[in-house]
């Protein structure tokens, strides 16, 4: 724990290439690129599906996905890469990090579009609105709270996943822990380094659930009338109870 703090308290390593600003970035960078990748498909998939509730199997499908190992995918993409002339980037590790990410995305927001009270529906097409106007208007703001919680599960898995990347020569914060188990057990400074990018992805990753916790809860509709003032009961004014034995 010392040599942890040590670690993090050195000026020398938050500077440079392999300081901990640029790793960061990078880590987030391709986190980023990753999800921002994983949405559109995921969401468009998702409102088709559940506004048409055609195709349902491909959800059941796409959520196998979740048993799919990152690093078998990203070792089977990895030498493609090299073939195809790509080098040593970090793409395989992208592509295995959208590939994880898809599954919760599409679920919440097919669920999300699925799960809006049909009455609600009914009367929104008794009332002339077209099929677009009722995805638009009334499905998709009704689903974005769950499909929201879908992003943040993606979001958080990705963030602690993209230290694969380090794998194969990428950056992020995976690079202190790959290179920390390169120079040994028995170094201090490797512990160190090691312990460093596991707490520093940790960190991340429940900043980054924190987060989009807040946008969740901001993008939920209000449907009580919690926060309003309670008016006093003397100020109520309250009719009296009918006589029932009147005749």
């Amino acid at each position: 724990m010392s040599g942890l703090i040590d670690f993090l308290t050195d000026s020398a390593n938050w500077s440079g290439t392999d300081g901990i600003p640029t790793r960061l970035l990078e880590h987030v960078q391709l986190s980023g690129v990753s999800i921002l990748i994983a949405l559109a498909p995921a969401i468009l998939l998702g409102l088709y599906i559940g506004h048409t509730r055609r195709f349902e199997f491909i959800v059941s499908i796409v959520a196998l996905g979740r048993a799919l190992p990152s690093f078998a995918v990203m070792a089977f993409f990895f030498p493609m890469q090299l073939r195809f002339g790509w080098g040593f980037t970090p793409w395989a590790a992208v592509i295995a990090m959208v590939l994880l990410a898809i599954p919760p995305i599409l679920t919440n927001t097919y669920v999300g579009v699925r799960d809006v009270d049909a009455d609600t529906l009914e009367a929104a097409r008794g009332m002339g609105m077209s099929e677009r106007d009722v995805l638009r208007k009334i499905e998709l703001p009704l689903a974005v709270p769950l499909a929201i919680a879908g992003l943040r599960t993606a979001a958080v898995q990705v963030v602690a996943t993209m230290t694969l990347a380090a794998l194969i020569a990428g950056g992020g914060l995976g690079r202190y822990i790959v290179d920390g188990s390169a120079l040994g057990s028995n170094s201090e400074s490797g512990v160190a380094k090691l312990l460093a990018g596991a707490v520093l992805v940790a960190l991340l990753a429940i900043v980054v659930d924190g987060f989009l916790g807040i946008v969740e809860r901001l993008a939920s509709p209000r449907t009580t009338s919690r926060g309003r003032r309670r008016v006093p009961e003397e100020h109520l004014d309250v009719l009296p109870a009918p006589d029932l034995t009147a005749s």
